[in-house]
């Protein structure tokens, strides 16, 4: 293979844009990296992103991207209720994958992807790679040296809000702006564990590691949702609280909701029997972890921290993307493997999957997966 690693990019929507084809675009980039190829179903939609952003070849059907696109690695930026069947092809295509959060909605469709990678020596990256932030890591350290004496529960999760409606690539009038939303507010793959919780519980997974069981509630709560004036009916779960035992009483809740918010950011709160760690602080104090001052000075915070979030990266959203996308085009440059792996993501997959079957059958669920 060439030192170059092209890369195909599924899907022109709001993630492609934001986080995918603006880095990948970059002059600094293109010693390791280039944009081969774009696709996407809305006529029209893959040209315009290829005019803008200098990818070589655009297509309106995936599979003409698989065989006609001259591709190394593809990164699946399409709806999540589409990223297990669009990864079968990639790999049966011989191509690597990085998926955008998630990599699929269960953890049986998660293993088949990994195995069939194995077998035919494919690489896998699967967002968010929340174990590569720096405070993440420390907060791990400050757990495991007793920094908040023994550890009694923690708190963490994300809500939906009108995030999704209210996006730049929404409200525009050209072919890259009026990206349609309403796949986020349907089944399979839509509400906000699996586009929003999943980023914590990837941070808190990164902390504590695999949980052994989980038991929920959850629904719709939301049931119409509002586009460009048209109602669009929700049913997707908009309304979930997983309690997760991750063993020896030791327990956390994970909230996906439809509104409002208890954590601070993804990182979550930890509570233990000699203080917390909430957010970035501890026992109300701001503690240190490499970059932080850094981060803290600059707008975007803490994505600009991660290892490839150089130069004009850091002016660019969605940064951590780019740099899942780079863990991957390294590991296949140099055979370096990331800590960014299909098997965590996985295990969260299990968690959020497993939540739901929790709160249908009024039964706590035990978890099957690790790390």
């Amino acid at each position: 293979m060439s030192d170059v690693v092209r890369v195909g990019v599924v899907g022109a929507g709001a993630i492609a844009q934001r986080g995918v084809l603006p880095h990948l675009s970059q002059p600094d980039v293109q010693d390791r990296v280039r944009l081969a190829a774009i696709c996407d179903p809305v006529p029209g939609r893959a040209e315009a992103a290829a005019t803008k952003y200098g990818v070589e070849r655009h297509f309106l059907e995936y599979t003409d991207l698989l065989s006609n696109g001259e591709v190394d690695l593809v990164t699946i930026c399409s709806p999540i209720g589409l990223h297990y069947q669009q990864g079968l092809l990639a790999l049966e295509a011989g191509k690597h994958i990085h998926f955008n959060k998630t990599m699929t909605t269960t953890a049986a469709e998660a293993t088949d992807l990994i195995e069939r990678a194995a077998a035919r020596n494919l690489k896998i990256v699967a967002s968010p790679g929340e174990v590569l932030r720096p405070h993440n890591q420390q907060i791990r350290e400050l757990i495991n040296t007793g920094a908040i004496g023994t550890l009694c529960w923690a708190v963490c999760g994300a809500a939906f809000g009108t995030y999704h409606q209210d996006e730049e690539f929404r409200k525009g009038d050209d072919i890259l702006s009026t990206v349609d939303p309403s796949w986020y507010f349907r089944k399979p793959g839509g509400g906000p564990l699996y586009d929003m919780t999943v980023y914590a519980l990837h941070g808190l997974t990164s902390v504590l590691g695999s949980a052994k069981r989980v038991t929920a509630l959850s629904g719709v709560r939301i049931s119409e949702r509002e586009f460009r004036g048209v109602m669009v009916p929700s049913d997707a779960d908009d309304n979930t609280l997983i309690l997760i035992d991750f063993g020896n009483n030791l327990f956390a809740l994970a909230y996906g909701t439809a509104a409002g918010s208890v954590s601070h950011g993804f990182s979550g709160s930890y509570f233990g029997t000699k203080g917390s760690i909430i957010g970035l602080d501890l026992n109300s104090k701001p503690f240190d972890y490499p970059g932080r001052d850094e981060a803290n000075a600059h707008p975007e915070g803490n994505q600009i921290i991660l290892p490839h979030v150089v130069g004009s990266h850091r002016s660019i959203m969605e940064q951590h993307v780019f740099e899942d996308i780079m863990q991957l085009v390294d590991w296949v440059r140099d055979g370096t493997p990331t800590p960014v792996t299909a098997e965590h993501a996985r295990h969260v997959i299990e968690i959020i999957e497993a939540g739901y079957r929790a709160a249908e059958t009024g039964q706590t669920q035990d978890l099957t997966t690790s790390f």
